[in-house]
């Protein structure tokens, strides 16, 4: 069964600090290029980090410095460390899985999670 499971998110001041996790079906982790993304309210979902298989990874620019994703084989989990929080940042993050062994700037998302809220008071 694919399923995307986030976890880690909360309420945490500016300047803070949070990790999420999100932890993949197995069949939907190995091999596959991933991602991190966050909707704002009223606004489309955007791409804020990516990982493909060979490690390699890419940042929006509003989160580039602050903000690495990685992934723990493992554990078939993605991780996603957030430093330096800002109350901008607030938003509902979501992780998502996409093609086995495409890079990522070439992936594409078909499994996704349900989200998790990440909320930055000033």
């Amino acid at each position: 069964q694919a399923q995307l499971v986030e976890s880690g998110g909360g309420s945490v001041q500016a300047g803070g600090s949070l990790r999420l996790s999100c932890t993949a079906s197995r069949f939907i982790f190995r091999g596959r290029c991933m991602g991190w993304f966050r909707q704002f309210p009223g606004k489309e979902r955007e791409r804020i980090a990516a990982i493909d298989n060979s490690g390699n990874t890419n940042y929006a620019d509003s989160v580039k410095g602050r903000f690495t994703i990685s992934q723990d084989n493992a554990k078939n989990t993605l991780l996603l460390q957030m430093n330096s929080l800002k109350p901008e940042d607030t938003a509902m993050y979501y992780c998502a899985s996409g093609s086995p062994y495409i890079s990522v700037s070439s992936c594409r998302y078909a499994y996704w999670g349900q989200g998790t809220q990440v909320t930055v008071s000033s």
